[in-house]
């Protein structure tokens, strides 16, 4: 079951509590619900993280984490989906974003070359900027939603798969 799958991926929640980035959250991280993994909580936990993922801010954990708590999804899910992007992973990630705004919004591709210096991060944020920026909203709600109804889909198939297995051994013993 992918519970089991999950659970053996997951922090431990005291962990997760005591994590200096969400002791904002306080009392309201004592909530059980929080905790639970069951499909409701894991798909809509597993789509938020998603949707996060491709935000270019610094602190997509915490904003997971402030979205998770009014919706009540599985908080340690959703923190630890937003880490598919990484330092290792944001680079191919946003790159991907950019070519989905390019081509969405029509523009040409500009050739890329880094400089660190303040002429050229404003002078990107005006000419790729909006590029980059409506791609990685397409790409965040699509990526939620395939996260969302993928996980969905996937527990709904190992339970049924499970249920078949469990008739077929009752089956086979009745024989």
């Amino acid at each position: 079951m992918p519970r089991k799958f999950i659970q053996r991926l997951l922090p431990d929640h005291k962990k997760v509590k005591e994590t200096r980035s969400l002791r904002m959250f306080g009392a309201l991280l004592h909530d059980p619900n929080l905790w639970h993994l069951n499909r409701r909580s894991a798909k809509g936990a597993f789509g938020l993280g998603l949707f996060f993922a491709f935000w270019p801010v610094p602190f997509q954990m915490v904003l997971s984490a402030a979205v998770a708590i009014p919706l009540r999804v599985n908080l340690p899910l959703s923190i630890v989906t937003c880490w598919i992007s990484n330092p290792f992973t944001m680079p191919p990630l946003f790159y991907g974003a950019y070519l989905v705004g390019s081509t969405v919004l029509g523009t040409e591709m500009s050739p890329f070359s880094f400089e660190l210096s303040w002429a050229w991060l404003i002078d990107s944020i005006g000419t790729k900027g909006p590029a980059f920026l409506l791609g990685c909203l397409i790409c965040s709600v699509v990526a939620g939603l395939i996260g969302y109804f993928g996980l969905d889909w996937v527990w709904r198939w190992s339970v049924s798969k499970a249920w078949r297995k469990r008739r077929g051994a009752i089956e086979f013993k009745d024989q």
